[in-house]
């Protein structure tokens, strides 16, 4: 059983910052990979980027691709999410997950799910 807690949405201005974290707790926490997820009203939910066990490959969207990084402490027990360019087409709640998935996209292969955490870009 794992434990996701994010933090650290907010409002920001476009072309402004946030760092997303997710707290990662409980039994075999070296075991997964961890996605990051974001769902906008009335839209899909879109994968954001993912972070392997391993903590060293790394996917992105297209759409983040350049602006948005994901991180790991060695203990990996944190993962972060660094927001930068924002644009208003970010705002979403920004979920993070835990699982084992083949496709890192594939949110169906994610077993564990914070709560959420909510970013708005706006002007």
């Amino acid at each position: 059983q794992l434990q996701l807690v994010e933090s650290g949405g907010g409002l920001v201005q476009p072309g402004g910052s946030l760092r997303l974290s997710c707290a990662v707790s409980g039994s075999a926490v070296n075991y997964y990979d961890i996605g990051w997820f974001r769902q906008a009203p009335g839209k899909e939910r879109e994968a954001v980027s993912c972070i392997r066990r391993s903590g060293n490959i790394t996917y992105y969207a297209d759409s983040v691709k350049g602006r948005f990084t994901i991180s790991r402490t060695d203990s990996r027990d944190w993962v972060y999410l660094q927001l930068n360019s924002l644009k208003p087409e970010d705002t979403a709640i920004y979920y993070c997950a835990a699982g084992r998935p083949i496709l890192w996209t594939d949110s169906t292969r994610y077993n564990y799910w914070g709560q959420g955490t909510q970013v708005a870009v706006s002007s």
